[in-house]
């Protein structure tokens, strides 16, 4: 029998991993991540912070994960059991807000006469292609897929700024662009039963979870060197040699990832690199030392 203490320290544990559990399963953490990524965007190519081009990257987010959780359902059974049993409890709700707020995007973008209102639909296009266009099961074309549908935040937010080709741009949607995939990667990690069942093939079904692991090590390793090239090589300001912190923040996590890793570690750590990217550029924005 467990001791007073014991048990008030256990309550307070599954009372918190249950909240987290819900911000994953709802997608407010992968929709707080990409909204990260604006804000990273904004900040470092000194343009200034506006709150709807931020709604419209959550609210976009909210949208085609939810509908994600719908198509993919069949799957969750068998890779994330308790993901899909939250989608078929809370799903209808989720999915509600989800819609309300993206046509709220829709509205408010159409409304306030912003530029590339018609490229709203595009989220829409992305949650179908990858449902129902066969994306998934093409051996690294979804991890390049989803990487490609988070560099569009950096150019999105290029675009309303007036900036989209700015080399500070483009070198954040290169460098989102590269760390997707490689997430995208290791997340395949905890679903290679349900792949090999689907008979979609992945890096870690095909070469396993070490391989995987190794190889993403060494991706990252590839992109950080990329990124001091890059930032040396070209007119790109120092103050870009803060997103290698996230490189290290991969590299932390990357060894931990398994098959018997749950949501939590996915859902949570992996996805929150770009959270951790955004709160440091602020703090060091905040701080004055960028």
């Amino acid at each position: 029998m467990d001791s007073p203490s014991s048990t008030g320290q256990s309550r307070p544990v599954s009372a918190l991993i249950g909240v987290v559990r819900t911000l994953v399963h709802s997608n407010l953490v992968i929709s707080l991540a990409t909204t990260s990524v604006a804000v990273t965007t904004m900040i470092l190519a000194g343009l200034p912070l506006e709150a709807i081009p931020l709604f419209i990257v959550f609210a976009a987010t909210m949208f085609v994960y939810t509908v994600n959780r719908f198509t993919d359902l069949d799957e969750d059974e068998q890779n994330v059991p308790r993901r899909a049993a939250f989608a078929k409890r809370y799903g209808a709700g989720w999915l509600a807000v989800g819609v309300g707020l993206y046509l709220g995007a829709i509205v408010a973008a159409v409304a306030l006469g912003l530029p590339g209102a018609v490229y709203l639909g595009l989220p829409l296009v992305v949650a179908l292609a990858y449902s129902y266009g066969g994306i998934k099961r093409v051996f690294l074309v979804k991890n390049c897929f989803v990487g490609g549908a988070w560099a569009g935040i950096p150019l999105g937010v290029g675009y309303y700024y007036g900036q989209l080709l700015a080399l500070e741009i483009l070198f954040l949607a290169g460098y989102v662009f590269a760390m997707i995939t490689i997430a995208a990667v290791i997340f395949d990690i905890k679903d290679i039963e349900g792949d090999r069942e689907a008979g979609v093939s992945t890096v870690p079904n095909v070469f396993g979870p070490r391989v995987t692991r190794i190889g993403s090590l060494v991706a990252t390793a590839t992109v950080a060197i990329a990124v001091v090239i890059v930032v040396f090589e070209t007119a790109l300001a120092q103050a870009f040699l803060v997103v290698l912190a996230m490189n290290g923040y991969v590299t932390a996590y990357t060894p931990f990832a398994r098959a018997d890793r749950g949501p939590l570690f996915y859902g949570f750590v992996v996805d929150g690199e770009h959270v951790f990217l955004a709160a440091l550029v602020c703090l060091l924005e905040w701080g004055g030392f960028l």
